[in-house]
C-alpha cells in the first residue's frame, strides 16, 4: 500500500514524538526511582528506547519507513530510496515531533513544557562517540533495509540498546532527538550549547556510513545476487 506525503510525515511526527516521549520520560523516571544510582537510571532509560525503537519501527516502517531520525532520512535521498522534495515534510515532522514528544514527557512528570539543560557533553570524545555512533546505526539500517528487512527493527532497537554503553555520549546519534533533548533540562538533556557540535558529528558519521555501504556493497551487485 503507498501512502501519501501527508499520512507519511503524520507517521514520521507520531514517531518521533513517542520516541522522545520515551528516551525523556524514562530517564526521569529512572533517576526518580534510582536512588541517586547513575547506572541504574542510565539502564532503564536504556531499556525503554530500545525497546520502543522496536516497537515504533514495526509499527510504522510500513507507512512511512520510520526514518524517525533526519540523518536516515537524508541517507535515503542519497541512494535515492526517497525523493529529495519529500525530504522537507520529513525533516519538519521529525523535528516538530522530537519536540513534542519531550512536552508530553515533561507534562507527565508535572515539569515546565521545556527548558534548557545544564548537561555538559562536549569536548573530541563527545564528538567523536556521537560520529562512531551515529555511523554504526546508518550502516545497520542500511544493510538490514537490503539484505534482512524482517530484521531491521530488532537490529536498530539493540544497536541503539548497545550504543548507549560502549560510547561516551550515550548515543543520541539523531539531530532530531539532539535538539529537542536541549529543550530538557532532566536526566537525558544536553546543554545547547553542546548541541551544533553533536549534530555536526551526526551528519559526518552518517555521510561516512552511506558511502561506505555504497562501496562495499553497490546497488547493482545486490540486484544480480
Amino acid at each position: 500500500m503507498n501512502f501519501d506525503l501527508r499520512s507519511r510525515a503524520a507517521a514520521e511526527f507520531l514517531g518521533t514524538a513517542l520516541l522522545l516521549a520515551a528516551v525523556v520520560g524514562s530517564g526521569i523516571m529512572g533517576e526518580r526511582l534510582a536512588g541517586g544510582n547513575v547506572a541504574i537510571a542510565l539502564l532503564a532509560n536504556t531499556l525503554a528506547t530500545g525497546a520502543m525503537l522496536v516497537v515504533l519501527v514495526l509499527t510504522l516502517a510500513p507507512i512511512s519507513g520510520a526514518h524517525l531520525n533526519p540523518v536516515v532520512t537524508l541517507a535515503m535521498n542519497v541512494t535515492g530510496e526517497l525523493p529529495w522534495r519529500e525530504a522537507p515534510a520529513y525533516l519538519a515532522a521529525q523535528i516538530t515531533g522530537a519536540f513534542a514528544g519531550v512536552a508530553s514527557a515533561h507534562l507527565m512528570f508535572g515539569l515546565p513544557l521545556f527548558f534548557s539543560s545544564t548537561h555538559v557533553r562536549h569536548g573530541w570524545p563527545q564528538l567523536w562517540s556521537e560520529a562512531v555512533a551515529t555511523f554504526g546505526l546508518l550502516f545497520v539500517i542500511c544493510s538490514c533495509s537490503r539484505f534482512r528487512p524482517a530484521a531491521t527493527a530488532y537490529a536498530v532497537g539493540a544497536y541503539i540498546t548497545a550504543a548507549y554503553w560502549f560510547t561516551a555520549s550515550t548515543s543520541f546519534a539523531n539531530p532530531a532527538v539532539t535538539l529537542a533533548r536541549a529543550a530538557s533540562g532532566t536526566f537525558s538533556g544536553i546543554r545547547p550549547v553542546d548541541a551544533p557540535g553533536f549534530v555536526v558529528a551526526q551528519l559526518a558519521g552518517a555521510l561516512a556510513a552511506t558511502m561506505f555501504f555504497r562501496w562495499l556493497a553497490p546497488a547493482e551487485i545486490s540486484r544480480v545476487e
